[in-house]
């Protein structure tokens, strides 16, 4: 018997309160907004297991094409918890990792827009400066720049 093998990661799933805001913030990194919807019907609370629901959601594409980030917007049900400013050893805890260009001008356009350095940049021996930042919506994101191929 063959092992079924696993073909690609389609998305991440990112529940939030303001879709504008999340949008903004992503567009901001540089992925684009690939499209906008509504999702609602016994069907999708099939899937989620949440009955039935009407969520708003958005989908972000990297620039390269290969990765997303969908964004929902729950209008029913109503979400039940808030871990946004949860600290990363949060069991269950999501964040999202992203290579940039230029990490400082990444930071310094990101922190302009309300978002806030959670630790600093440091550099981790000679392949990557890193640091997590927090943006729109309380959302982690990790920033890297390789070194290397400078």
């Amino acid at each position: 018997m063959t092992k079924n093998k696993l073909l690609r990661m389609d998305n991440v799933g990112i529940v939030v309160e303001s879709l504008n805001d999340a949008i903004s913030f992503f567009e901001e990194i540089g992925l684009k907004l690939e499209g906008r919807g509504t999702i609602e019907g016994e069907w999708a609370g099939r899937v989620t297991g949440l009955g039935s629901q009407h969520v708003e959601v958005a989908m972000m594409v990297t620039p390269d094409g290969h990765s997303r980030i969908e964004l929902s917007k729950f209008i029913t049900p109503a979400t039940v918890s808030d871990h946004r400013t949860a600290p990363v050893n949060t069991l269950g805890y999501l964040r999202a990792m992203f290579t940039v260009e230029d990490i400082d001008e990444m930071v310094n356009r990101l922190t302009k827009n309300g978002a806030q350095l959670v630790g600093e940049i440091v550099q981790y021996e000679n392949s990557y400066r890193l640091c997590y930042i927090r943006g729109a919506e309380g959302i982690l994101i990790g920033l890297a720049e390789e070194l290397s191929s400078k």
